[in-house]
Parts: structure tokens; C-alpha cells; sequence
């Protein structure tokens, strides 16, 4: 059998402030975002067991991968990095809620471009494409990735059946699923 296990990264400073924290900026796990992680690999162990690991390169990625798959040698990829949010970069709703731009891009569904970011279609497409090969040519055993829960939305709305909107696979920090291949495609076990 072969099984994809997508793990969004910890807590951030910035995501307990609800901050767009995309592309741009590469900060650690907070505290408590290191003892959620701790805590969830303690109660259930053996959902954090894999035999490959491939994370996107911030730095948020990697240290959750190093506390919740001590065992495993991460592969990075820098194409499953999160989105460029652009001016919106390491803001907050309230910071943000008088701003046309961000009120234009809200209203447009968070479709559209956004002013000096990059476009959520070509955000999608980069991770998809990134992900295809592993899902094309699938390797026994399970393999983990360790990404952005926009990442993690990209490629579940184009791989999984039965298929749903990409804001339907959001998952908190520290959550995640786990999925198997069928016939090139990915079917949800597990959502975490």
C-alpha cells in the first residue's frame, strides 16, 4: 500500500496573530507551537512513522519535520514553499480591513492576484506540478510531506476524490491528513 501523509507545520508567532505568513517570511515555531507538536507525536506515534520526507525549505517546515520525524533525512522542495502574499505579507485581517487591495482580493473569494504576491493560480500549479512525480510513480510504505496548509489545500483540490474546493481541505497548524494512492489519485483516510 502506498500512503501520503500532508502534516501542515506548528504554530508560528505570526499565526497566533492570524498573519499571512506565506513565502516571504521564514519564522521558527513558537513555544507553544513546539509542545502542540510534541504533545500530538506523544499521544499518537505511530501516525508520525514514514519511510520518505520531503518538506518545503522554511524554516517552520523544517523544524516540525525535525521534531515530528526525528528518525528521517527531509528532502526539500522548494516549490511546495507557501504563497507569496505580496503587501499582505505578515498582516492580519484588522490590519488590513481598510486597505481597497485586500478588500478587492477578499470580496474576489482570494482568487485574484494579490498586489506584489503571487497569483493563487500559479501558487497552485507550482505545488501541484511538484507533487505530480510522487503520485505518478508511488513508492511503497508512506511517505510524509511536511508543508504550508495553502500547500496542503493546492494539492488535495486537484488530487483527491471525491474532489472539493480547495478552502475545503484547510487544516489547523499541527494538522494534517493521511491518504492512500488508488489508480493515481489520492482517497482521505484520515483527517487530523
Amino acid at each position: 500500500m502506498t500512503e501520503f501523509l500532508f502534516l501542515r507545520h506548528g504554530r508560528t508567532a505570526g499565526n497566533l496573530r492570524s498573519n499571512y505568513v506565506g513565502g516571504r517570511t521564514d519564522e521558527p515555531l513558537c513555544p507553544a507551537g513546539i509542545e502542540a507538536l510534541r504533545a500530538a507525536r506523544e499521544a499518537c506515534p505511530e501516525r508520525f512513522t514514514a519511510q520518505r520526507l520531503f518538506v518545503s525549505p522554511m524554516l517552520r517546515c523544517r523544524e516540525t519535520a525535525a521534531l515530528c520525524f526525528p528518525h528521517l533525512t527531509p528532502t526539500p522542495v522548494e516549490e511546495f514553499r507557501e504563497c507569496d502574499f505580496g503587501v499582505f505579507e505578515g498582516k492580519n485581517f484588522q490590519d488590513l480591513e481598510q486597505d481597497p487591495r485586500y478588500r478587492a482580493w477578499v470580496e474576489g473569494n482570494c482568487a485574484g492576484p494579490i498586489p506584489e504576491g503571487e497569483h493563487p493560480d500559479a501558487f497552485m500549479a507550482r505545488c501541484r506540478a511538484a507533487f505530480a512525480p510522487l503520485l505518478q510513480h508511488p513508492a511503497p510504505g508512506r511517505t510524509a510531506l511536511v508543508v504550508h496548509g495553502g500547500t496542503i489545500m493546492a494539492i488535495l483540490s486537484a488530487f483527491a476524490r471525491p474532489e472539493r474546493p480547495y478552502f475545503d481541505y484547510h487544516v489547523s497548524n499541527g494538522g494534517g491528513y493521511l491518504c492512500t494512492e488508488e489508480n493515481g489519485l489520492l482517497r482521505i483516510v484520515e483527517q487530523f
